[in-house]
């Protein structure tokens, strides 16, 4: 017995030794952070290059100053269109090795990027996504895969002169009534770009048609839903403005748009529907305009605009992925969001500011934050590319009277399926 109890005795002196001889758990803990600090630093470069949209960066001055004395790490911005030219720059400069870490694109170029691997996949924390719309964290989804972070959104909205139309109507019954009674003389009450498939799909979708279905967190090129029973409703909700005279025949193809704000621009035009982009051309042109959400259709359901998110996104050439992710997430922040917003007028999609002062007493940037919400994002997925050409000229078909609304549709639909069978089949 006593043996037994003496050679317990040594066990736990031993036991003893060893845990004074350990190191503490607090001690490891930080060990281990400084270690994994250490080997962060050894990975930090001295430089990443950034390229923001032209005539877009002078926030950055501001922001990357604050960036760079938190991480020692130096910027270097460029300035480069963002619309056409960044991509068309980015294929031949990333390969190159002359290319950014981070760059700006609109979100419909998000599919064919990532597939090309010129863009790298986010790997972002709950927290982070939580800081912006769910609408835009799909947009910049690709394949189930995060892609980049939203810096912004735009949507077409109502647009009206109050010296023409003291209040925006609720509803496109009201538009319509009004527009009936004003439209004389070279006058019209409302105008709409919708043998333009970007515009005419607020009331199409509006109505119960879609572009492509979603399964599966995914969009499905073979399942289209553009001459649906709903697509067809919205077709004849079109063609009925343009039947009765409401809109002049010279509002088509690719003059229309400067024909419309033209005319708006004179005083001889109510409304319109456009996007935040022609805001202060209005205003130039002297008119004392007035935004608001799109109005509701006459089935009570909201137009479903088209939008349009820019995003911040990680170069897949770039060698400082880590850090170039850092970047956005540091950049995307509520303050600075909301700062890019002061400088450039383009509305933020993070929900901290949706009533924020800064937007919400703002009449053009709250009408893009609302009509937002009822908006679904344009098709990102190579496919979309098939859908623009065939749509524009059976709604002109439409529009011109030559064909009617299902007619026209189920062309489209058929072109489409074609362009999608022979260029993107495996």
């Amino acid at each position: 017995m006593k043996k037994a109890l003496s050679l317990l005795m040594v066990v736990m002196l031993v036991l003893g030794a060893l845990a004074a001889c350990g190191p503490n758990r607090e001690e490891q803990s930080s060990g281990n952070k400084d270690s994994e600090k250490k080997a962060d630093d050894a990975n930090k470069p001295e430089k990443l290059v950034i390229w923001e949209d032209e005539k877009k960066a002078g926030w950055l001055d501001e922001v990357g100053a604050k960036f760079t004395e938190e991480t020692g790490i130096e910027l270097e911005v460029k300035e480069v269109e963002m619309a056409s030219k960044m991509k068309e720059q980015l294929r031949l400069d990333g390969p190159a090795g002359t290319g950014p870490d981070v760059l700006t694109l609109p979100h419909d170029q998000i599919g064919e990027l990532a597939l090309a691997g010129h863009i790298a996949p986010l790997e972002v924390d709950g927290e982070i996504k939580d800081r912006f719309t769910e609408s835009s964290m799909t947009a910049e989804s690709y394949d189930g895969k995060l892609y980049g972070l939203p810096k912004s959104s735009e949507t077409p909205v109502f647009i009206y002169n109050k010296e023409l139309m003291k209040e925006a109507p609720k509803t496109m019954d009201e538009v319509y009534s009004f527009s009936k009674d004003f439209t004389k003389d070279g006058n019209y009450g409302f105008l709409a770009l919708w043998d333009n498939y970007y515009f005419a799909h607020a009331p199409i979708g509006g109505f119960g048609g879609y572009v492509f279905a979603e399964k599966d967190g995914a969009l499905d090129p073979k399942d289209l839903g553009l001459n649906n029973e709903g697509a067809v409703n919205g077709a004849e909700f079109i063609q009925k403005w343009y039947s009765e005279g409401l809109f002049p025949k010279g509002i088509v193809g690719e003059n229309g748009g400067s024909a419309m704000d033209g005319l708006f621009n004179e005083g001889k035009v109510a409304s319109v529907m456009n996007g935040p982009w022609s805001f202060q051309g209005y205003k130039d042109a002297g008119i004392d305009i007035g935004v608001s959400a799109m109005p509701k259709l006459p089935n009570g359901d909201p137009m479903k605009t088209f939008m349009g998110v820019k995003g911040w996104h990680v170069s897949g050439y770039s060698e400082n992925k880590e850090w170039a992710q850092k970047f956005i997430e540091f950049i995307t922040q509520d303050e600075y969001a909301k700062l890019r917003f002061e400088q450039t007028q383009e509305v933020p999609t993070n929900q901290g500011l949706i009533d924020d002062p800064a937007i919400a007493e703002n009449e053009g940037a709250k009408a893009v934050a609302e009509q937002s919400q009822y908006a679904v994002p344009m098709p990102n997925i190579p496919e979309m590319g098939e859908v623009w050409d065939p749509m524009a000229k059976s709604l002109q078909t439409l529009v011109t009277g030559k064909q009617g609304p299902k007619e026209a549709l189920d062309a489209a639909v058929k072109q489409i399926e074609q362009n999608i069978e022979t260029n993107h089949s495996n």
